[in-house]
């Protein structure tokens, strides 16, 4: 009989474990690129998950949403970049506006909030906002 509980254990564990390291692979594959917190001066913004702010610029705003922040514009102004389409979901909890990726020129992914990319200043800390409306780049206000 002990023989037996030890078999139906090992068969339960086959088919059990990789179950349960898919669901947590799933889970981390599936956590949102970007997150939110509360600037005192704009408001609940927009985020990486480590809390750098994002911003958008008006230039590709007008230019309907077309990246035209490449070279050295992209060394300044850091794109937010992901791996795959499926990592940005269309809409995340608790934040506002549509997700999804556009091809940069370099065939990179990167994450538009209501059709329009959006980077990270390379000179700011998480949770420092330095370059709201400087030469045409605005904190993503959620």
């Amino acid at each position: 009989m002990t023989a037996k509980l030890a078999a139906i254990g090992m068969i339960a564990f086959v088919f059990v474990v990789p179950s349960v390291v898919s669901a947590a692979t799933d889970a981390v594959a599936t956590r949102p690129p970007v997150s939110s917190f509360v600037d005192p001066t704009f408001g609940k913004v927009l985020s990486r998950t480590d809390k750098q702010v994002l911003y958008y610029w008006q230039v590709e705003k007008k230019a309907g949403g077309k990246i035209r922040c490449v070279a050295a514009c992209a060394k300044a102004w850091p794109p937010l970049i992901v791996k795959s389409a499926a990592a940005v979901p269309r809409k995340i909890a608790g934040l506002s506006g549509t997700f999804a990726t556009i091809r940069r020129p370099n065939g990179k992914l990167q994450v538009t909030r209501n059709k329009l990319p959006v980077y990270t200043y390379a000179h700011e800390r998480p949770r420092q906002v330095l370059c709201n409306n400087v030469d045409g780049w605005f904190v993503v206000r959620l």
